[in-house]
């Protein structure tokens, strides 16, 4: 298959911003965290996300977004819809791939910012009052890379004394990158089209990997901050892949009903069903070592702090 290589434009733009954050002093890209009230003590200087986020931006193609805008806005938050585009240079690329490649739009304006950024996918549906749930991660952290707000075969690694979890997700449905993350990320276009070319490669995967190698830790939430609205991806479906995924636990009440939902018959029943499936599976992750492993656990020096936060996310709905 013929490969796609980023334009000189591009791999210019993404060398200045490296180049540009290489020079620049640490800094801490937010103000001093504030303190709710209300909160469990371990959660008290946790700052929210609304506070935290300088841009937001849509992911889509040709999907209506609608729903999730007005969603967002009335959150706090100030959107962009970034429209994936139609180019001849396209035509033999996974569609994958071309998602990679608008992700990777907002990756490079979100290196530009001097504040974190919110990116989510056109079929994300957030929770109620998504701009008051508090931000994954310390705002003072300078190694800072990603945070996922919602999971997809989620792992946790540690848990900060504040309630801070680094771990591991795949799936780009809705995520927070710092200036410096972003910048880092941009390169991994590169990367995967050397390895992979430009067919079908679940790039998200290796996001994780690909920061912590430059120095970056990332970050998972208590719990989800929405849910993975659509319905089955028939590409990944094409290669194996169930292209089915949903949150396992949420935060609190859905904006909206996902499309999963459907259009005919009880649609209420139709997103139970698919819910009580998504707490199923998120219990027996659990239960079977694969969101806390077992050995990563025994080696902790915290192990409590570790099971709090693994069995505590389970608790409720």
């Amino acid at each position: 298959m013929q490969k796609f290589m980023p334009d000189s434009r591009t791999r210019n733009s993404i060398s200045n911003i490296e180049r540009h954050l290489k020079h620049k002093q640490p800094q801490s890209s937010l103000k001093p965290p504030l303190k709710p009230s209300g909160e469990p003590a371990a959660q008290t200087m946790k700052l929210p996300l609304s506070q935290a986020i300088g841009e937001t931006f849509i992911i889509a193609y040709r999907e209506n977004t609608d729903r999730l805008e007005t969603a967002l806005t009335e959150s706090g938050f100030n959107c962009t819809v970034l429209r994936q585009e139609d180019h001849p240079t396209y035509e033999n690329c996974a569609a994958i791939y071309r998602c990679m490649l608008n992700h990777q739009r907002a990756w490079k304006r979100a290196a530009e910012s001097d504040r974190p950024t919110l990116i989510v996918e056109a079929d994300f549906v957030p929770v109620v009052n998504l701009g008051e749930l508090p931000l994954p991660f310390n705002p003072e952290q300078l190694n800072v890379g990603i945070s996922w707000l919602y999971t997809c075969a989620p792992q946790v690694y540690s848990v900060t004394p504040e309630g801070y979890a680094e771990g591991f997700s795949t799936a780009l449905v809705a995520y927070i990158l710092t200036p410096e993350g972003a910048a880092a990320l941009c390169g991994l276009v590169d990367q995967v089209t050397e390895e992979q070319g430009t067919g079908y490669y679940n790039f998200d995967s290796d996001i994780d990997k690909y920061l912590r190698l430059r120095g970056f830790r990332n970050y998972i939430p208590f719990r989800n901050y929405g849910e993975h609205g659509g319905r089955s991806n028939p590409e990944h479906r094409r290669n194996g892949m169930s292209g089915i995924h949903r949150a396992d636990t949420l935060a609190g009440e859905l904006a909206f009903l996902p499309d999963y939902a459907g259009t005919q018959g009880d649609r209420q029943l139709q997103f139970a069903w698919a819910r009580l499936n998504a707490r199923i599976k998120g219990i027996g992750r659990l239960i079977t070592g694969r969101f806390l492993r077992w050995k990563l656990l025994r080696l902790s020096k915290t192990p409590d702090r570790l099971l709090k936060f693994a069995i505590g996310r389970q608790l409720f709905f």
